[in-house]
């Protein structure tokens, strides 16, 4: 591993447990730290862009390539059922749930789940359909 990787794991390792932090200092309300949470998270997000020039100087520039659209799909249809999963756990989760909102939050995470699953069928039947 050369010492330029080893410098963009370290920072994105740190980066990313700094901005981590600081989003549940201000998330978390029995914290109540908001204000020392912004500037934690802040101070992680200038870590994490740390990375940009470290990253620019040591990898050249490659010829520019085709868009896969596959790959673009999928991604979208990852976020998209990571997000319906989130609403499902976040209706169980919040709060004392009524009976209705742990049937729709149970029903929605296990369809945002499903989405997430056949992602990648999805995505394999698409690259078959390719070449």
């Amino acid at each position: 591993m050369k010492k330029e990787t080893l410098l963009e794991l370290i920072l994105g390792t740190i980066g990313g447990l700094i901005f981590a932090i600081g989003m549940c200092m201000c998330l978390i309300p029995e914290w109540d730290l908001f204000k020392v949470g912004v500037v934690v998270a802040i101070l992680g997000f200038i870590i994490l862009l740390c990375i940009i020039p470290v990253y620019r100087k040591n990898h050249h520039k490659k010829e520019p390539a085709f868009v896969n659209w596959g790959i673009i799909f999928t991604w979208l249809v990852g976020i998209f059922g990571a997000l319906v999963m989130g609403f499902g756990m976040s209706k169980v989760m919040v709060g004392n749930p009524s009976k209705t909102n742990l049937l729709i939050g149970i029903i929605t995470g296990i369809v945002g789940l499903l989405i997430c699953v056949f992602n990648y069928p999805i995505y394999s039947y698409l690259k078959g359909n390719k070449g």
